[in-house]
């Protein structure tokens, strides 16, 4: 009898902890989403135009994941705005149901790892004061993913990611109250008996001034999304360089430990055809550029080697976060796609493992497996933003 689920997979033992942030938006109706990329053929993910709630389409993703050294995705984490100051419910995760729908119901879950970065910018996943964050979301984040026992731990220690400390400074009134949030998230956190948690702040250039003050209220560390480039249009070479540059600069510094961050591209032009007034998005202005699996390779041995002089042990030379999983609209992704296949995954296996396992990359189809959405990215059903 034909076995017609996901084959199990073969995990590869990287050398260090290799994560990738990981964004929620391809559910039909609920983001703008697959008819974006209708332009886009290159960018068509092995799995289809996908829906990400389906659990199976979940099993692939992790399968592909561990089978190459990775061992975690940061899911963005946002609360539906409408919901501040309240309790939470499941519902009020929005973009959740990649983690509640697919991840929760994955055969392989537990083979994997997750964590959170909770996408705080603005009125996305905002607190209404600090009493709205000790009642209502952290209590919500330790019943939901802290406590599970395959989310991220560093040691002893659950991993909170944090996008954007400026607006946790302004919904609590500055940075006393910024401090006291951390404070807060940590203590609610110990009350439950899950630990002391590791808070992570995001930057994605070199800023003492910002991390001092991340420093002061509280941070562990430091972490990039992902890093930009300079020129529209820059030699490849060069984007690294200015990758590492960053990093260096935030070793030089010495203010808070951080994680490394490796960048595969940027060109989210599926997203600033869908929203050409969006200032960060206008397509006279924006970088475009693409790594091919060989040239991301390089950026993979540069960053290793940049790791590796830090002290065993310390953050940097612990763990890797690579951008991204799949960004789709914003043109960087390294899930199995059109444009290169498995080779950026096979890029992460090479220089980070010792290559003894035997990752699968046969598709879905020739397993009989899926499809997993329609066979055209305008035939998703479309949502606002």
């Amino acid at each position: 009898m034909t076995d017609t689920r996901v084959p199990a997979p073969d995990p590869a033992e990287a050398d260090r902890l290799i994560g990738v942030h990981y964004f929620p938006g391809w559910k039909p109706g609920t983001h703008i989403g697959w008819p974006a990329l209708a332009g886009y053929p290159e960018r068509k993910p092995v799995l289809g135009w996908y829906d990400e709630s389906n659990p199976e389409v979940t099993d692939w993703e992790i399968k592909w994941a561990v089978e190459h050294g990775i061992s975690f995705f940061v899911y963005c984490w946002y609360r539906n705005r409408e919901n501040a100051g309240r309790p939470l419910g499941v519902a009020d995760a929005r973009l959740g149901h990649a983690i509640h729908e697919g991840l929760f119901r994955s055969r392989y879950a537990e083979k994997f790892r997750f964590a959170i970065m909770w996408e705080n910018q603005g009125t996305r996943g905002m607190i209404s004061d600090l009493d709205d964050l000790k009642e209502n979301l952290v209590p919500f984040w330790c019943e939901e993913y802290f406590s599970k026992p395959f989310y991220l731990r560093m040691g002893d220690r659950p991993v909170l990611f944090v996008y954007h400390m400026e607006s946790l400074i302004e919904q609590v009134g500055g940075p006393d109250g910024a401090a006291r949030a951390v404070e807060i998230i940590r203590e609610e956190i110990a009350r439950r008996g899950l630990g002391d948690v590791f808070v992570m702040v995001e930057r994605r250039w070199a800023d003492r001034k910002f991390l001092e003050q991340a420093k002061g209220c509280g941070f562990d560390a430091s972490f990039a999304y992902c890093w930009h480039a300079k020129d529209r249009f820059p030699v490849i070479e060069k984007a690294f360089d200015e990758q590492l540059e960053h990093m260096q600069a935030l070793r030089d510094m010495n203010v808070l430990p951080f994680v490394p961050t490796a960048t595969v591209g940027w060109d989210p032009m599926p997203w600033a055809n869908e929203s050409p007034d969006s200032p960060w998005l206008n397509k006279d202005r924006m970088t475009r550029w693409y790594s091919t699996p060989d040239e991301f390779r390089t950026l993979l041995e540069r960053v290793k080697r940049f790791a590796d002089a830090f002290p065993e042990g310390d953050l940097a030379r612990s763990m890797l976060l690579l951008d991204n999983w799949n960004e789709w609209g914003e043109g960087h992704h390294i899930s199995p796609h059109e444009r290169g296949g498995f080779g950026y995954l096979e890029a992460v296996r090479s220089v980070f493992t010792p290559g003894t396992n035997r990752p699968d990359h046969r598709t879905p189809g020739e397993l009989g497996l899926g499809p997993y959405g329609p066979p055209n990215p305008e035939d998703c059903q479309e949502a606002l933003p």
